[in-house]
């Protein structure tokens, strides 16, 4: 089983500021696009229009259009039945996914870049910004899209609003659609295979910056770890922690039938409810 630490959402390069965390709940901004999208802030039911306008000081405007995806949460648009979580990619990130073989459960865990936020006149940061995870997707089917992914939308109508489904696409274009039970070693959580945590779970360490992060034993190569991608070995420390890259979107690694990552992975899912 491969596990996939996938970076997603707002940061300081795409957005501008990080996603926010409101009442202790970590809200993953949807990045702004140019490419094939149906969705603009403003469709997103909560308060996205505000937020995004506000965090970013007018740079991003609620009527952009926004990359929804990973698309996790049932709530935000009107879903038709059967829907699904999914996630889709592309270019280098997609090549990398490739190249490490990925396959029906496998397991994405999503983080991004989240700072405290609350609202006052308007929307406003306080404190220090930090590495969550967010959400997960576990996959259940592989669809290769390719340049133009219009006729997933007609087989399978739920998936109308994923801008992956769309045109304008590179022939690498490939869509993760979630499994519909969570299992981890043969046996169902009786979880979806998809959602956000409420609270998430914070990777960086404390009093550290945002990208060093506290990891488990069995994914530190200086601890009998597995490592992931993207970390070679001058980036782990024996002290726990480890530099997360700067460059990347998907980290993959395998752990096999480790009995101490699986208790690792029940454990983050308990935070679930």
């Amino acid at each position: 089983m491969r596990v996939i630490f996938s970076r997603k959402g707002f940061d300081s390069s795409a957005g501008g500021c990080p996603s926010p965390i409101v009442d202790g709940h970590p809200i993953s901004l949807p990045i702004p696009t140019r490419m094939p999208s149906p969705v603009r802030y403003i469709d997103l039911a909560g308060d996205y229009g505000a937020l995004v306008e506000d965090l970013t000081k007018g740079k991003v405007s609620p009527a952009s259009r926004c990359h929804l995806d990973p698309d996790l949460r049932s709530s935000v648009l009107p879903r038709l039945p059967g829907w699904r979580g999914a996630l889709g990619q592309v270019g280098a990130a997609q090549s990398h996914l490739s190249n490490a073989d990925l396959s029906v459960g496998d397991l994405f865990l999503f983080w991004g870049l989240f700072r405290n936020a609350e609202r006052r006149d308007r929307w406003t940061f306080y404190g220090a910004p930090e590495h969550r995870l967010f959400g997960w997707l576990q996959v259940g089917e592989i669809l290769e899209l390719g340049e133009d992914g219009s006729f997933a939308s007609k087989r399978w109508p739920w998936l109308r609003d994923h801008p992956h489904v769309r045109g304008g696409w590179g022939r690498q274009n490939v869509l993760y659609v979630a499994s519909e039970e969570l299992c981890l070693d043969g046996a169902g959580l009786e979880f979806p295979g998809w959602g956000v945590f409420r609270r998430g779970f914070r990777l960086t360490a404390d009093g550290a910056s945002p990208s060093t992060w506290s990891v488990p034993d069995w994914l530190n190569p200086t601890r009998g770890g597995v490592g992931m991608t993207y970390h070679p070995a001058p980036s782990w420390r024996a002290d726990g922690t480890v530099m997360c890259a700067g460059r990347g979107q998907e980290f993959v690694t395998e752990i096999a039938d480790r009995s101490d990552a699986l208790r690792w992975l029940e454990r983050l899912f308990e935070s679930v409810p």
